[in-house]
């Protein structure tokens, strides 16, 4: 598709259609996909449902088909699974950028190459072809997620931090449209930046909150690093409004920034 150009999303997913956590996955989300995904869906669903409780509204901003690209907080090592979870029970088989290490880790790696998630060569020349890879995966009328802070947060009372340009180039070149969602909870299960062992006790609620498409329409086409960081600014501004609303707590005035190890000003 053409650089700027932006597609009418699909339509919303209304209330009466939501799915609840505990709904069979084959009504839940009837879309054909690869075998292995469905059936680790199936599993990690189960497991999610016994272990932690689930609030999550009706995700009616989420295109029901089409590229989009889901933009989200990270907050814990146990967030991807309850986020995957949270996309596919309303009807959309997401496909995540991730750190490739995860690739070379046995299990994991093999699930990931599987179910079609992209790998991120950080800090490498070929860092970017994830986003080829995404842009293809977008044209082919996937979800891509992407953690715009590219880690999970160092903020000290967790909330999130400035962007990385990833998610906002991604955005910028294809036009497709940019999806915030903030959750909350899976940080009590595995706090901080280090995995461990999971806290299951006690039992604790993950929260999902989707919001409206982050309105870049004034940015469209362009590449420059000044729009990059505008619309990464936007992205997180709109991620940060719906944990807020989580939390139901004030966000702190100023935003953290991994790359000096503290708040800066907003925007």
């Amino acid at each position: 598709m053409r650089s700027g150009s932006v597609p009418e999303p699909g339509p919303a997913r209304g209330p009466v259609e939501a799915a609840s956590p505990r709904t069979p996955l084959k009504l839940a989300n009837p879309t054909p996909v690869q075998p292995t995904y469905r059936r680790l869906a199936r599993f990690a669903g189960w497991l999610l449902r016994r272990i932690t409780d689930q609030d999550w509204d009706n995700a009616e901003h989420l295109p029901r088909t089409g590229g989009a690209i889901v933009v989200s907080n990270h907050i814990s090592y146990a967030d991807p699974p309850a986020l995957a979870q949270y996309l596919i029970w309303r009807g959309r088989w997401p496909r995540a950028l991730g750190k490739s290490d995860l690739w070379k880790v046995p299990v994991i790696g093999r699930l990931a190459r599987a179910t079609g998630q992209i790998p991120v060569e950080r800090g490498t020349e070929r860092a970017r072809d994830a986003l080829v890879h995404a842009q293809d995966a977008l044209e082919a009328g996937e979800l891509i997620i992407v953690y715009p802070e590219g880690t999970i947060t160092a903020d000290p009372d967790t909330w999130p931090m400035t962007a990385r340009p990833g998610a906002a180039r991604l955005a910028l070149k294809t036009g497709y449209p940019v999806i915030p969602v903030g959750q909350w909870g899976a940080n009590f299960i595995m706090p901080g930046k280090r995995p461990g062992w999971p806290r299951l006790w006690p039992r604790r609620t993950l929260v999902f909150r989707t919001g409206a498409p982050v309105d870049l329409s004034d940015l469209a086409g362009r590449t420059d690093s000044e729009a990059v960081v505008a619309a990464g600014v936007r992205i997180m501004d709109a991620v940060t409004a719906l944990v807020a609303q989580i939390r139901q707590a004030d966000p702190p005035e100023g935003v953290y920034d991994i790359r000096v190890g503290a708040r800066v000003p907003r925007g």
